[in-house]
């Protein structure tokens, strides 16, 4: 839901950085994965109790996140480079809740595992979406030039960011700040689905 206006401010300086990055030599997948490496290492911080330092982290696994696109399109954009990125983007969604879950195991577990859940049925619908969009030759720039079609939801991941900063700044809060996220989370993958329903006509398909 935030991440249009949230694109609109940090896009510009992004490009920027990537532009002098690309023209250095520096590779877009590479960023893509030095993101996930720094979000997996915020996890393990937060499964020792290192919350602060984790968030801090996370900020710049984030902003890499970003980044690894404004180096692609300053240089050669891949689809390979669209899949990793996608890809690296849930092994680090799923990261952060098990980290709390094995951080307090008797306080977060069931929480924890009703919210990767959660994010599996919502990737999928978001995935699933994208693949027959790709087939019916469809395309929108709503969340900029991306390798694969972008739905909009209620949860993104401008709100995925804020609830894993939340959890990093209230570790105790862990438990009804997830279940709320999880209920969110849900009701996007649904609202995603009806909206497949109607974009796409229950009519037989081509293959």
């Amino acid at each position: 839901m935030m991440d249009g206006a949230a694109r609109k401010i940090i896009q510009p300086p992004l490009d920027r950085i990537g532009t002098w990055l690309a023209a250095r030599g520096v590779k877009a997948d590479h960023v893509t994965l030095f993101a996930c490496l720094v979000g997996l290492a915020a996890a393990g911080l937060i499964t020792a109790g290192y919350m602060i330092v984790a968030l801090m982290l996370i900020v710049i696994s984030r902003v890499c996140d970003g980044l690894d696109g404004s180096v692609a399109r300053a240089s050669q954009k891949t689809d390979f480079g669209g899949y990793l990125d996608i890809t690296l983007d849930f092994v680090f969604y799923g990261a952060v809740p098990l980290a709390f879950i094995v951080h307090d195991p008797a306080a977060n577990a069931l929480a924890g595992a009703a919210l990767i859940f959660s994010f599996y049925v919502n990737g999928a619908s978001f995935l699933a979406y994208a693949v027959v969009a790709e087939k019916r030759g469809l395309s929108t720039t709503a969340r900029g030039i991306k390798s694969i079609y972008f739905t909009t939801g209620l949860a993104e991941a401008s709100e995925t960011y804020i609830v894993f900063g939340i959890f990093c700044l209230w570790p105790a809060g862990f438990a009804p700040v997830a279940w709320v996220f999880t209920a969110i989370c849900l009701y996007t993958a649904i609202s995603r689905i009806m909206q497949a329903r109607a974009e796409f006509p229950n009519e037989p398909s081509e293959t």
